[in-house]
């Protein structure tokens, strides 16, 4: 092959490594909601994950991601109707798949999207009884071989560790993973992102813990989900860097929102005014037009009426909601 048709290959490769990448933007998820990069992806976008979806462009094979999420239910009943996934997990799920097929448009090997389902990660910190994570997680499987969800698996500690308890687990992934506290807590005063991490994990946690301990002051509870901040943060970066380490060339997704450059894309799994708003710390309403992920607070506050499916809480319905009334 000549020189020229070597650049002429090299231009093709490049050209649909960016159409891919501009269909993974289209449901990013920023840290910053005005970000100029949100609706024009600029070249540093692109060039932070070109070689790595150039990698299975080259190689003809599926474009495989990896996803930390799907942990289990919030235990915060201000958010959600109960402890296994209901039809925002369902929806996303159809999303993952259907994610994967546009992807074929471009690439017709399409993509694989590997869930690395991380509750066991968090669940003694939160509170979470592991036999409800597993239970949340052999649910979520079902609804995955249920819509047929070929191109969407799952990985969890048990895939990392094999058969021992989860404290073990959690034990050996922290020992072999995780960046001491005092260096994040030493990140978080020095590091604008880290810090802006922080910030929003703690509102998250304050939000989240507020309902379970009605007897802490707001200054202990503050103090209180300070910790769980700092702790939530290591074990994400431990558990992601255990990924990291098992599927070095996979591109590397999140449900939070990320700086427009990041190693890791914040990804969209359903319609929300919320950044950080998740199916496991939410409900779908449905107003007849959308479907939208919200508060079950929010839901209730404006007189939505429950459905139930299959003798479980599945969503919420209301024909009159208008969509601007969802505050963020």
């Amino acid at each position: 092959m000549t020189v020229a048709e070597d650049e002429q290959v090299d231009g093709r490769e490049r050209t649909l490594a960016r159409q891919i990448l501009e269909l993974v933007f289209r449901f990013r998820r920023l840290e910053h909601a005005d970000d100029p990069c949100g609706g024009q992806p600029c070249d540093d976008c692109f060039a932070t994950h070109e070689e790595r979806v150039g990698h299975y462009v080259r190689s003809g094979e599926p474009l495989h991601f990896v996803l930390p999420a799907f942990p289990a239910k919030s235990r915060n009943p201000e958010k959600v109707v109960g402890s296994l996934p209901d039809l925002g997990e369902r929806i996303s799920v159809e999303f993952l798949q259907s994610f994967c097929e546009q992807v074929s448009h471009y690439h017709p090997t399409g993509a694989r999207i590997l869930i690395c389902s991380d509750g066991h990660v968090f669940s003694d910190l939160l509170g979470i009884p592991d036999e409800d994570v597993t239970a949340y997680r052999t649910e979520l499987q079902r609804i995955i071989d249920q819509t047929g969800a070929s191109s969407v698996s799952m990985y969890s500690l048990d895939d990392a560790f094999g058969a021992m308890s989860y404290d073990e687990m959690r034990r050996l992934l922290l020992d072999g993973y995780a960046t001491p506290l005092a260096d994040i807590r030493a990140e978080v005063l020095t590091d604008l992102g880290a810090r802006s991490l922080f910030n929003g994990m703690h509102r998250f946690m304050l939000e989240d813990q507020a309902p379970l301990h009605p007897g802490l002051s707001r200054t202990k509870l503050r103090e209180h989900c300070k910790e769980f901040a700092y702790q939530m943060i290591q074990r994400s970066r431990a558990w992601g860097d255990l990924v990291g380490t098992m599927f070095p060339d996979s591109l590397r997704l999140s449900i939070h929102p990320q700086p427009r450059h990041a190693e890791k894309i914040g990804l969209h799994l359903i319609r929300t005014r919320d950044s950080w708003l998740t199916p496991w710390h939410g409900v779908v309403l449905d107003d007849g037009l959308t479907l939208t992920l919200v508060k079950r607070s929010q839901a209730e506050s404006d007189r939505a009426s429950l459905v139930w499916r299959n003798g479980r809480p599945s969503h919420y319905v209301n024909p009159h909601f208008r969509q601007e009334e969802i505050a963020s």
